[in-house]
Order: C-alpha cells, then sequence, then structure tokens
C-alpha cells in the first residue's frame, strides 16, 4: 500500500519544529546540562560556553548533514540507484584519502584551503570511476555499480592507512587523524560558522536546478534527451556537485556513512521521488539527523567522545541490509 504523500509546504514545516527542537537539546547536553533558562537568560559562564563552544559544533552538525543528505540525492539520481551514498559508493574514502594527504603532507598546499580542496579531488575522482564501471558495456548494472564502489572503497582506504604508515610521525597528532577518519564533526571557529550559510545556499540552489533533468533521468538517457537535457553536462555537473558536497562534509565530519542513504529513503517514501522538493527536504532533514547524532556522540560518555561514524554506521547498517531484503523480495 503506497502511503499518502505529503506537499513540501507541511513537510518543511514539521522538519523545521523538529529541528528547533533538536538544537535546543543539542545546546543543552553536553558534559553538563545547561537549561535553556541559563543559555536564554542574562550572560555568564554558562551563557558564554553554550554559544561559543556548543552553538558552532551544533552548526557545523548541520552542515555535516544537510550537505552528506544533498550528496546522498544526487548520487542516487545519478546513478539511478536507490542504494548509491557517497560512503557506499567510495565517494567518501576519496574525500578522505586527498584529506588525509592534506593533513600528513601539509607542505604541498596552503594549509588554509588544502584539506577542503584534496577531498574535493578525491571525491570527484573516486565518483567517476565508479561512474566509469557503471558505464562498461553501456547499460547500467547496479550490483556492478555497488560493487565497484565498495572494491574501491577499500582500495583508497588501504592507501589512506599506508600514508599513516609512511608519513605518520612524532610530530603528526596520529590520534587526532584517525578519530577523524571514524568520523567526527569539529567545532569551528564562530567567522568560520558565517561561512555555512552561503555554502547551504549555493549547493541547495545548485541542486534544485538540477532536479528537473535527474526526473528525466530517471526515465533513462534517451528519454532525458528527448526532453531537452543534456546528458554528459546534466551528470557531469550532479556528481561535480555531489562530489563538492562530499568534500564539505568530510573536511568537516570525517567519514560519516549512511546518513546519504537514509533521508533521501525516507524522504522519498514521504514526499514522492521527484527531486524539487526533495532537495530542501533532504537538506533540513539530513542536518537535523546529523545534529542528534553528534549531541549522543559528545554527551552520552562524556567527557569522552563516541566517533559519530561509528553510530551512524550502527543505525544505517541493518538500515542498508533492510533495503537490500527488500529488493531481493521485489525483484
Amino acid at each position: 500500500m503506497t502511503p499518502a504523500r505529503w506537499s513540501l509546504g507541511p513537510a518543511l514545516a514539521v522538519l523545521a519544529v523538529t529541528g528547533v527542537l533538536a538544537f535546543g537539546l543539542s545546546l543543552s547536553l553536553g558534559a553538563a546540562w545547561v537549561s535553556p533558562a541559563r543559555w536564554l537568560g542574562e550572560p555568564g559562564l554558562e551563557r558564554e560556553l553554550v554559544w561559543v563552544w556548543r552553538a558552532p559544533r551544533v552548526a557545523a552538525a548541520f552542515f555535516v548533514g544537510a550537505c552528506l543528505s544533498l550528496a546522498g540525492l544526487l548520487f542516487q539520481g545519478v546513478f539511478r540507484n536507490p542504494l548509491a551514498e557517497p560512503y557506499l559508493l567510495g565517494s567518501a574514502a576519496g574525500a578522505g584519502l586527498g584529506a588525509a594527504i592534506a593533513l600528513l603532507l601539509p607542505q604541498l598546499l596552503p594549509p588554509a584551503w588544502s584539506l577542503p580542496v584534496m577531498a574535493f579531488l578525491g571525491a570527484w575522482g573516486a565518483s567517476w570511476l565508479v561512474l566509469a564501471v557503471g558505464r562498461i558495456g553501456g547499460a547500467w548494472q547496479s550490483a556492478r555499480l555497488l560493487l565497484a564502489g565498495v572494491a574501491l572503497a577499500a582500495i583508497l582506504s588501504a592507501l589512506r592507512g599506508l600514508l599513516l604508515m609512511v608519513f605518520g610521525d612524532e610530530s603528526t597528532n596520529l590520534r587526532a587523524i584517525v578519530s577523524w577518519q571514524l568520523g567526527g564533526v569539529q567545532t569551528p571557529a564562530v567567522a568560520e560558522v558565517l561561512g555555512f550559510g552561503p555554502w547551504l545556499l549555493l549547493l541547495g540552489w545548485a541542486a534544485w536546478r538540477l532536479a528537473p533533468g535527474l526526473d528525466a533521468l530517471g526515465l533513462g538517457d534517451a528519454a532525458a534527451q528527448s526532453l531537452g537535457h543534456r546528458v554528459p553536462r546534466l551528470v557531469a555537473g550532479a556528481v561535480l556537485l555531489a562530489a563538492l558536497a562530499t568534500a564539505l562534509a568530510v573536511s568537516w565530519g570525517g567519514l560519516i556513512g549512511f546518513v546519504g542513504l537514509i533521508v533521501p529513503h525516507v524522504l522519498r517514501w514521504w514526499l514522492g521521488p521527484l527531486h524539487g522538493p526533495l532537495v530542501p527536504a533532504c537538506m533540513v532533514a539530513g542536518g537535523v539527523l546529523m545534529v542528534l547524532v553528534d549531541t549522543v556522540a559528545r554527551s552520552s560518555m562524556a567527557p569522552s567522545e563516541i566517533p559519530a561514524g561509528l553510530l551512524t554506521a550502527v543505525i544505517g547498517g541493518p538500515f542498508f541490509l533492510a533495503l537490500l531484503l527488500w529488493r531481493q523480495d521485489r525483484s
């Protein structure tokens, strides 16, 4: 039985209310509980703690989740595979390899922008390699695409480990790098938080512009071409945008899997398959989900932290297996 579809307005309203509650909970929870009355009230030490330290972390978590969800939506549209997402396709592993190069060999590029640039190049290259393998023979094969992504992710992870062994030394904070690879949202400076908004608006606007083409692409290359879309240009633009979103997420959150798989699937069930409404909904829902995951990661074992990537794997692994079994029953 097909569920009743929601329109975008009510869905965004529900997501906005959920987001406000998630933000309030995340600002209050941590190594010590700070009630909303204190961080909204008179100036003091607890209010400064929340707005200087916790609030930027919450904003970064939202940014990472929005980018991962958007990347997953774009990859699923381009590859026409509902199991596609940055982590499983190797794009996140490519971004992780590029970021590891930037962290371990900082002399290659100026440190201010070496990590996002190298992460983008890694994600972009990995995405195109998987895309090329998926098109061998001229026809898409979902199983081949998924297996190619898993194999590429394993290869890139091995290369990243080799870099750690060869170039890691006493001057390198290996524990921080390993923790970053397990997935963990970084706490940015307040000035850096101000840059998140323009990036999210730019990514959302660009993805929304691609939405009609992705809808047509779901009907096949020939159908999309007949509807006036330039398929090679459309695919190139979507892969480029998804790689950029993946790189930005990896830069601030490390390797966090399955967010780009779970959120688009749930929202397609809720809102329908059209990409226009899914773009803003995925960004908001992915951001809210990541805020909640990061809240659990940093508060459940305070003052220690659980890597957020471990939590998303615990949630996403069973979700992925359920999807595989469901698709097998329908085939």
